[in-house]
């Protein structure tokens, strides 16, 4: 229900495209919008860390998304890091569930606020997708921890 009062938000307010120029990683694209660039992480998911099994597949699965396409989003919060947290739309398809149903990124948990989500990760998982074809996937924020204990 959250989710089609977002998506219906958005039709109602944005209806301005922005070019995506850039895609740092799984769950982060750059945008241009007013001729500057806006670095978005996209909400309710984490994908893996460019060094961690399945980064590039990520990264290289939301380039396929959205390289060079234009981009629509929904801000949901700004984070630690002064991003903008946001629903993602490239050519109509919400990038941010489309990673999630792919196996190329987990829900997360922390900050997950799309009720439907975790069902579809568990599709994901079940079928052996993407990620979830590793026997022993590490979700990034485990991953991170570790390499910070590590002194990485």
């Amino acid at each position: 229900m959250k989710l089609l009062a977002a998506l219906l938000l958005v039709a109602a307010i944005d209806a301005h495209a922005h070019q995506v120029i850039g895609i740092a990683d799984g769950d982060t694209i750059t945008l241009l919008v007013d001729q500057k660039p806006l670095k978005i992480r996209l909400a309710n998911i984490d994908a893996p860390e460019k060094k961690q099994p399945f980064g590039q597949r990520s990264k290289q699965s939301l380039s396929n998304l959205c390289w060079g396409k234009n981009a629509e989003y929904l801000t949901q919060a700004i984070d630690k890091y002064k991003r903008t947290v946001a629903l993602v739309f490239c050519d109509g398809a919400l990038v941010n569930k489309s990673q999630v149903v792919a196996g190329m990124a987990w829900v997360y948990p922390k900050y997950n606020k799309d009720d439907s989500l975790p069902a579809l990760e568990q599709g994901a998982r079940l079928v052996g997708l993407g990620l979830w074809a590793d026997s022993d996937p590490v979700p990034p924020w485990k991953w991170r921890k570790q390499k910070i204990k590590m002194g990485e």
